[in-house]
């Protein structure tokens, strides 16, 4: 009975996909899993049979989509057969949706990329077994959703403890994510140098306050971005030794990347940008390493990369080069804004969702007074674009450089229009703004 409803449940996916394809203009990233989650929750318990090898999950507040899309691409390259929900949906329905979607009975799969929300993780692990779990960061992210930081570690834990048999790959730059397991075998991957030459090489102080075990505030050696760094305490607590050791130097168009691992040093490059960037490449590039690749087969992967949907992905917007930057945390978003081209079109759309959380006080916590000296005038868009025009008033962008055209159809359709020859486009818009924009991706 319960194959019958395992197959059954696979045909309703297919259905579910062919009439969103011919009669919607959703994405169906979640539905047919939300479907086949009510007609049979057990669902995801039968998976687990068609994957043959390592079965691998990604969590953390920043870097998911782009660290598990590196590391299946590697996958990918080197003839692995893969399930992995590439499209982002990482809620329980879209990780359904997936399997349903992909899965064909008879036939095996070598390995799985799950990327998992931090607050779904332990409902994940309910059904499924994993073996590794990536863990790239935590920052203060959708308070209305999560909570405060050590909630969301606490979420992270739980579903850790459901599996004692489970590798952690973890931050040891972060010291919230360092801290998880303490029964499992861990690996640590961070920094021991990051070399900027770009534009802007200003670096964040921490933005919260960690305390050590013992109580006492921790110290910092060295800080890369954020709380992410080298950190030690009086009482002798102190960051974690590296299994997976990186040197970053950073460019305004790529990265190159070291890793020492036993002794061994392995050279990499990606044309890509940011801090953040590097340490979705050192996440990704680790696991592969853990998983028994080679540098050459590594390079492989990364060199077909392409970025996921929004993600420093490079694009065309009626010719013009446009970058798109998802945006969601002023963490992230101020990393982000380190990042952008003064001299391009900035267009930022900011919608206030569930998906994007509805609070939108993180706009005041996130450095946009980066963009003060914007060339041309920054479009503002979505259903909180006032919102968004009132915080770059704020951030010392000049009134006159500041429209706002709430539709984000039409305010694409002006930036594209208004784009001088050998201008570039910037697009910065939060999770929903972004799915909005792949819908009218082509189309402009």
């Amino acid at each position: 009975m319960k194959n019958l409803k395992f197959y059954i449940s696979i045909f309703l996916a297919r259905f579910v996909r062919v009439c969103i394809k011919l009669f919607s203009k959703s994405s169906g990233t979640s539905l047919a899993g939300m479907i086949v989650l009510k007609f049979y929750p057990e669902f995801l318990k039968h998976c687990s049979k068609y994957i043959l090898n390592e079965k691998i999950s990604v969590t953390g507040t920043n870097g998911k989509t782009t660290t598990s899309g590196m590391l299946s691409q590697i996958l990918i390259e080197n003839k692995r057969h893969i399930i992995h929900n590439s499209m982002g949906a990482n809620m329980l329905t879209g990780i359904a949706n997936v399997f349903a979607t992909t899965v064909l009975p008879g036939y095996r799969y070598d390995n799985c990329v799950l990327e998992s929300d931090e607050a779904y993780l332990s409902k994940l692990y309910d059904y499924i077994t994993l073996d590794y779990l990536i863990v790239t960061n935590l920052f203060r992210d959708q308070l209305d959703r999560y909570g405060e930081l050590d909630t969301t570690a606490k979420k992270i834990q739980s579903a850790i403890d459901k599996n004692k048999n489970l590798t952690l790959l973890l931050n040891a730059d972060d010291p919230l994510v360092a801290n998880l397991g303490k029964e499992n075998r861990k690996i640590y991957y961070g920094f021991e140098e990051i070399e900027l030459f770009t534009k802007n090489k200003k670096s964040n102080e921490p933005s919260e306050v960690f305390n050590c075990v013992c109580g006492k505030k921790l110290q910092y050696s060295k800080t890369f971005y954020a709380q992410q760094g080298h950190y030690y305490c009086d009482c002798g607590y102190k960051r974690p030794v590296c299994n997976y050791m990186g040197y970053a130097k950073i460019y305004d168009e790529y990265i190159e990347l070291k890793i020492k691992h036993n002794e061994n040093i392995t050279e990499y490059k990606l044309n890509t940008v940011g801090i953040y960037s590097a340490y979705n490449m050192l996440a990704s590039i680790s696991m592969a390493l853990e998983l028994g690749f080679n540098q050459e087969q590594i390079q492989s992967g990364l060199n077909n990369y392409k970025a996921m949907f929004g993600r420093a992905e490079k694009t065309k917007i009626n010719g013009h080069d446009t970058i798109i930057q998802l945006i969601k945390n002023p963490t992230g978003a101020s990393e982000v804004l380190k990042t952008v081209d003064l001299n391009s079109r900035i267009l930022i759309a900011i919608n206030d969702n569930f998906a994007d959380g509805r609070d939108v006080s993180w706009l005041w916590d996130a450095e946009f007074e980066l963009l003060k000296d914007t060339k041309n005038e920054i479009i503002t868009s979505g259903l909180r674009a006032d919102d968004m025009a009132l915080r770059l008033k704020y951030a010392g962008v000049e009134k006159e450089k500041i429209k706002v055209i709430m539709d984000l159809n039409k305010a694409v359709k002006y930036v594209a229009k208004n784009c001088k020859n050998d201008e570039k486009i910037t697009v910065l818009p939060t999770y929903t703004a972004l799915l909005e924009l792949k819908e009218k991706k082509g189309k402009i």
